[in-house]
C-alpha cells in the first residue's frame, strides 16, 4: 500500500490500493475515493470492542474500503487541524494514542481499549481511564491536534506535560499523574491541579493545540443565557 499526506493546516492522507486490498477507518473520515472502490460499515472485533471504541472517542462501527478491478485510491481527513502521522507497527513496535486519535489502517493492524488502571490517572489524566492501542502489522495513521514535538527519553528521565497535551507515547514509558505543587500555582497558574509525568525509556509525542483546550477557549465568548 502506497500513501501519501498532503497539507499543511488540514492535512489529508491518500492511500493507494492494488487490487484487492484493502484499508479500514473511523467512521466518517472518509473524504473522497475513486469509483472502483466499495466501502462496508463492520463492527470490527464484535460488540465488545465496538463499545470499548466508542469509549475512546471512536465509532461503533469502522468502514472498510476495497478496490475491485485494479488500483484505488481513498483520501481520509482529520477532524481537527493538526497533523496525520504514519506509524508502521509489529510486534514489539506497538502504540498508545490518545482517544480519538486513529484515522486509519491496513488489514493487519488492530485497534484495541488501554484501560487505565490507576484512579489518579483515569480521573485527572486528561484522557480519562481509557486510551487507543494500535498493535499488529501494518501501517496505521493518526491525527494529532495542531503541531507535534516528538521527544525521546532515557531510562529513568522525566518530563511534565499537561495532561491534554500528551498525544502518543510508547508502551515502554510509564504515565503518571502528579498535583501541581504550591497552592498558587493551583490556584492562579492556569493548567488546572495536575499534570502528566511521562518516565523514560522511549519515545513521546507531543501536541500543541489539543482539541478540548480549543473548545474551552470558543466556549468564553459563547453568550450566556
Amino acid at each position: 500500500m502506497e500513501h501519501r499526506i498532503e497539507g499543511d493546516v488540514m492535512q489529508v492522507l491518500t492511500v493507494e490500493l492494488e487490487d484487492g486490498e484493502q484499508v479500514y477507518s473511523e467512521s466518517g473520515a472518509m473524504a473522497w475515493m475513486s469509483a472502483n472502490v466499495a466501502m462496508e460499515s463492520q463492527m470490527r472485533g464484535g460488540l465488545g470492542a465496538g463499545i470499548g471504541r466508542m469509549l475512546t472517542g471512536e465509532s461503533l462501527f469502522m468502514v472498510q474500503f476495497k478496490t475491485t478491478g485494479g488500483k484505488g485510491t481513498v483520501s481520509f481527513a482529520p477532524s481537527f487541524p493538526g497533523k496525520i502521522l504514519p506509524l508502521e507497527i509489529s510486534p514489539g513496535k506497538e502504540m498508545i494514542c490518545q482517544q480519538d486519535s486513529f484515522l486509519a489502517a491496513q488489514e493487519g493492524v488492530e485497534l484495541k481499549t488501554e484501560f487505565r488502571k490507576k484512579l489518579g490517572v483515569g480521573l485527572f489524566g486528561g484522557e480519562g481511564f481509557f486510551l487507543q492501542r494500535i498493535s499488529g502489522k501494518g501501517m496505521a495513521f493518526v491525527e494529532i491536534d495542531g503541531e507535534v514535538f516528538k521527544m525521546g527519553l532515557k531510562a529513568g528521565e522525566k518530563l511534565n506535560v499537561d495532561t491534554g497535551s500528551v498525544a502518543m507515547f510508547e508502551p515502554s514509558v510509564k504515565y503518571e499523574i502528579e498535583m501541581v505543587k504550591g497552592v498558587k500555582n493551583m490556584l492562579f497558574g492556569g493548567e488546572g491541579l495536575f499534570l502528566a509525568t511521562l518516565e523514560g525509556p522511549g519515545n513521546v509525542w507531543l501536541q500543541s493545540m489539543p482539541a478540548s483546550s480549543v473548545a474551552q477557549k470558543i466556549l468564553q465568548f459563547i453568550p450566556k443565557g
